[in-house]
């Protein structure tokens, strides 16, 4: 019988390797047991990999350092708890390969949500470390999809409050490893997810039953859109914002920014400042200094 019971540090440990992709000791550390000593993290990977749930690889820059990821079996197990249906990572997450050369990308991620978990803990809101669903599959038709490197859901206040709102954010992290004007070319195909009604075989909308967006199966509201920008120095940073600048002048007349809040701001701000201070700039705006949980509409 594997020792991961419910509730424990070893099924959360599992659980976030399994909905992280994978990370580092000292990130697992950071999720897991913040206020504990880093050594008994250390013990519970090492179990779980003896136990054959996760396993690791070491990358040969960055100090040798150690990156844990699910193996086959763990995803198996994690596939069919309660909490984790619906979001299962892909094969290659078990794949040694796979992790090492997806690695730079992926810990960037869970650096980012690692900024908005230690922030959501600092300032007493509700976000625990499985509220942050990498890669949600969104179709917007033609065969097409949006897939966002993690859906946010975040509760300002604590748990069991009623006077918190409930956040919801789509997270784009990107590393400046493609060009601004593919960065920016994101920002219509969230507008079309926005406007995407699929189409449905044999039946016409009624006033009784019309033909909804997709989007509103899975969300009250459509979920604010936040770009986090890394791996470029401050000059990379405005090329990249001015590009979404740019990109954000053509769904002016559709009305979607108007309608969703669309945030940037660089990975180094979060980190120094955390997620809830006023380092967001809107992509219509970029002049302008606000929180991400505010509305920070363009001017009619």
């Amino acid at each position: 019988m594997i020792g991961v019971e419910v509730g424990s540090g070893d099924r959360l440990a599992l659980g976030v390797l399994s909905q992280y992709r994978m990370a580092t000791t000292e990130q697992m550390h950071r999720v897991i047991a913040p206020s504990v000593r880093i050594e008994q993290t250390r013990r519970r990977l090492a179990r779980l990999r003896g136990e054959g749930l996760v396993d690791r690889i070491t990358l040969p820059q960055a100090g040798r350092t150690r990156v844990w990821f699910p193996t086959a079996y763990g995803v198996q197990l994690v596939s069919e708890w309660p909490e984790m249906r619906g979001h299962r990572p892909s094969r290659t997450v078990s794949d040694p390969t796979a992790v090492r050369l997806k690695a730079g990308h992926t810990l960037t991620v869970a650096e980012t949500a690692l900024a908005f978990l230690e922030d959501a803990r600092r300032h007493g809101d509700l976000f625990r470390p499985l509220d942050w669903i990498p890669e949600v599959h969104h179709p917007i038709g033609s065969g097409e999809a949006v897939i966002p490197d993690a859906l946010l859901y975040y509760r300002r206040g604590p748990a069991g409050g009623d006077n918190g709102s409930m956040l919801r954010a789509f997270v784009e992290v990107d590393r400046a490893t493609m060009g601004p004007e593919r960065l920016a070319a994101k920002l219509p195909a969230y507008e079309r997810l926005y406007r995407y009604v699929p189409a449905v075989s044999g039946r016409r909308p009624t006033l009784q039953e019309p033909t909804l967006e997709e989007w509103r199966r899975r969300y009250p509201l459509f979920p604010r859109v936040l770009f986090v920008l890394d791996g470029t120095g401050p000059a990379g940073v405005e090329n990249r914002i001015n590009a979404l600048r740019s990109g954000s002048r053509l769904l002016m007349p559709s009305g979607f920014l108007h309608d969703v809040p669309v945030l940037v701001a660089p990975l180094a701000d979060l980190l120094q400042h955390g997620p809830s201070a006023p380092v967001w700039r809107p992509v219509h705006d970029p002049d302008q200094r606000v929180h991400w949980t505010g509305s920070a509409r363009p001017q009619t």
